[in-house]
């Protein structure tokens, strides 16, 4: 327990919280379009909805950030308390939290499916690629983004399964990727009723 109130991990993890709170895909669309992406689209700050309303430059920005946000607080924790997984664990639902109920924007933010990425990414390596290569088949398939981060949420920790065996690490993967699908229950809904929006759809 004093573990838990160690002022160094409290600030560690509330600074993933800001990191994951940046708010990539506002800015950069603030910067390169002018306008505020919550009024386009689907609403969302989240890459694919930056990429369908403001093109590929800023999409791919809002990528890298978004999965940088997940990557750096879990590698940090790692380098800084290399015996304790658990730190990492909670730098990185930190990280995710802070993407998804940004204190910046009102706490509402984006999927976490980037943010999420990088965060796998520094825990479970091997799991992440497998699952990146399930996302782009899936989306290369349906032309849906949701529908490659729906097949990669449900994915990961299958192949952490696979690869890895049982740990606790696949409990925070299933955790996250449910998170992932809560965040999708519209596109969930839209995909079975054929509404949701294509790859290239200007909305």
């Amino acid at each position: 327990m004093a573990a838990f109130l160690d002022t160094h991990i409290l600030l560690l993890t509330l600074a993933s919280y800001l990191a994951g709170g940046i708010p990539a895909g506002y800015l950069v669309v603030r910067r390169i379009k002018g306008f505020d992406i919550r009024e386009h689209g689907s609403g969302n700050p989240g890459t694919a909805n930056v990429y369908r309303v403001a093109g590929a430059k800023a999409g791919a920005i809002t990528l890298f950030v978004d999965s940088l946000k997940g990557y750096l607080p879990v590698l940090l924790a790692r380098r800084l308390y290399p015996d304790a997984v658990w730190i990492a664990v909670l730098c990185g639902a930190a990280a995710i939290i802070g993407h998804d109920w940004t204190v910046f924007l009102g706490f509402r933010g984006g999927k976490g499916v980037a943010t999420s990425a990088g965060v796998f990414a520094a825990l479970m390596p091997a799991p992440m690629i497998c699952t990146v290569a399930v996302f782009a088949l899936s989306v290369w398939l349906s032309a849906h983004i949701s529908a490659g981060s729906i097949a990669g949420a449900v994915a990961l920790p299958v192949f952490d399964l696979i690869l890895n065996g049982a740990s606790a690490l696949t409990a925070f993967s299933c955790g996250a990727g449910a998170l992932i699908l809560y965040k999708h229950i519209p596109n969930i809904k839209r995909l079975l009723q054929n509404k949701e929006l294509l790859i290239l759809e200007k909305k």
